[in-house]
């Protein structure tokens, strides 16, 4: 007498487990790449993933109308006096020597950076759309004075389109994304979070998420589904041989 399918329970058992190995591999975090202008010098160090800090403006009665939570990184590049050569510096804003002030009206924000005792000046310009009902980050300005530089660094961009966002509610981003604001200067946003317009008290209205975010949500989700799909379609396999196997010592 001939046994059929006393193979199966351990091939089953070898695809789940695969399964299972791929499944997990799926959800591993890796470090997004960081977009950063060409330099003739190689790039310093990497800093590390900056400290997030909080900051706000507040109009002259107190009442804060723009906040923005976030880690920011600068990528500079700039002449250096010590190497005559352009060089890449990549620096963390530190929240702890960080001033932040600034302005608001009603279609037009601005959020002001003080870092280093002046050495450091970052402007974020927030625009709002008044008919649409839609804002975003409209320029950025940078103006620098660090030890090895040459000459004072300055960037300005004014026709910016980024970190756009329905009046009353904030604009949220956890991923890493990068804004590039000039050839020798961009920036690096990490866990922001930020509301130029319609803010109630002091809390965020709802978040709408960034593309980056809603990508790195949807990829495990898919991915999980195909895997289940694969594991139903080898049960029904596995039973379906089963009942093929029963039915041969039956007829035995």
């Amino acid at each position: 007498m001939t046994q059929l399918g006393g193979r199966q329970p351990r091939f089953l058992g070898v695809v789940l487990f695969l399964a299972a190995a791929a499944l997990q591999q799926s959800f591993a975090t890796d470090a997004p790449p960081t977009g950063a202008p060409q330099t003739s010098a190689p790039p310093h160090k990497d800093p590390g993933r900056p400290e997030r800090g909080n900051y706000t403006v507040t109009k002259s009665n107190g009442t804060v109308c723009l906040m923005a939570h976030m880690g920011l990184q600068l990528n500079i590049s700039f002449s250096s006096a010590s190497q005559n050569k352009t060089v890449l510096n990549v620096v963390n804003l530190q929240p702890s020597v960080t001033n932040s002030s600034g302005l608001c009206d009603t279609d037009s924000a601005t959020l002001l950076l003080t870092a280093d005792g002046e050495k450091t000046n970052l402007t974020f310009f927030f625009s709002l759309n008044t008919t649409s009902s839609k804002y975003y980050l409209s320029g950025v300005s940078l103006s620098a004075v660090w030890p090895d530089m040459r000459e004072p660094f300055t960037a300005h961009n004014s026709s910016l389109d980024y970190l756009q966002g329905t009046l009353g509610r904030s604009y949220m981003c956890r991923e890493e994304q990068t804004l590039d604001v000039a050839q020798s200067f961009s920036i690096n946003t990490f866990q922001l979070q930020v509301q130029p317009f319609g803010l109630t008290g002091d809390q965020f209205g709802a978040a709408e998420e960034c593309q980056l975010d809603e990508d790195d949500m949807l990829i495990p989700i898919i991915v999980g589904a195909a895997l289940a799909g694969l594991v139903l379609i080898v049960l029904l396999a596995y039973l379906i041989g089963r009942k093929r196997s029963h039915a041969g010592y039956q007829t035995i």
